[in-house]
Formats: C-alpha cells, structure tokens, sequence
C-alpha cells in the first residue's frame, strides 16, 4: 500500500481540487481548451464516451457510489480502448500497484486505454493528477453537485502534494 486516507481527510476531500462545472460546461471546456484528459468514475467516463470524447484513459471500478453500475453502462463503458488493464485497490487506498500503472501510462504516452480498479478508484485521481503532463486535464465525478476538471498545473499537484503528505 502506498497511501492511506485517514478519516481527518475525508471531508477535505469532498471539496472540489479543480473547478466543478455541468455536463453542457464540461463539454464546452474540453472543445475550447482542447486539452488532453484523462477520467476517473464510471459515470463520468460514459458521458465523455457518450460524446465521443476519447480520454487518454479511463480509470473505472464498474459502480457508482459503491453500488453496481447497471449491466448496458458497464458495457457502453467496456467498449472503450484498445487496451484494457486491472489492478486491485481498496477502498481508502492508493496502491502502489495503481500509482505505478497509471505512472506508466503517462510515461509510455499509451492512450486508448481502459484502467479497471477491483476495488475502489475514487482516490485514483490523486495520482492522475500528480503525476500528469501539463497538457492534461483529469476529470472526475462529485456525486449530487456535478463533474470536476482539474488542469495539471503546478497549483493544483501542490494541492494533491499537501494532501498525500497528510495520508
């Protein structure tokens, strides 16, 4: 295991590490910056694949809220990448088995691929995050307030940096 959220975190993480915007805002950003990304969750992976926006690469686990994504989602979703690899990860947890895959993904410059967590991958965004190029924007779901965008920039590791620090 490499990190470990402890429960004084949990409520920070709840607030958004990027900015929070809609779908139609979410749609509109990504046409204008023309940015690379890379999504974290379900839910949010099928609404770029809906648009046929192609991430990078997706970061899934097949639910939604720690509940079961239904069978046509799990499958829309499936029908993505060229590629597709597995790791396990806990819940709470950051493995290094994680940290590492998506560290290669970046480093091998592999896109078109579909990273399924056994697990939980609601923190993978941490990684995704830290470890991004610049021309990145990683994208993941807040549940009952919307989607977050999270540019790669120097500010925002620093504020992933801060937290890592506290696991």
């Amino acid at each position: 295991m490499k990190y470990q959220l402890p429960q004084s975190l949990r409520e920070a993480l709840k607030q958004p590490l990027g900015t929070l915007v809609n779908e139609k805002q979410l749609l509109e950003y990504i046409q204008n910056t023309k940015t690379k990304i890379v999504s974290v969750g379900d839910l949010v992976t099928l609404t770029l694949l809906t648009h046929d926006i192609s991430p990078l690469f997706c970061i899934i686990d097949d639910h939604t809220r720690r509940h079961d994504l239904n069978k046509r989602k799990v499958d829309q979703i499936h029908e993505f990448g060229s590629k597709k690899i597995t790791v396990d990860n806990p819940a709470g947890v950051i493995t290094e088995e994680l940290w590492d895959t998506i560290n290669q993904l970046y480093e091998n410059k592999t896109d078109d691929v579909l990273l399924c967590v056994n697990g939980e991958e609601d923190l993978a965004a941490l990684p995704a995050i830290i470890l991004a190029p610049s021309d990145v924007t990683i994208i993941y779901g807040m549940p009952d307030k919307g989607v977050v965008a999270v540019p790669a920039t120097e500010h925002h590791k620093k504020k992933v940096k801060d937290i890592l620090a506290k696991m």
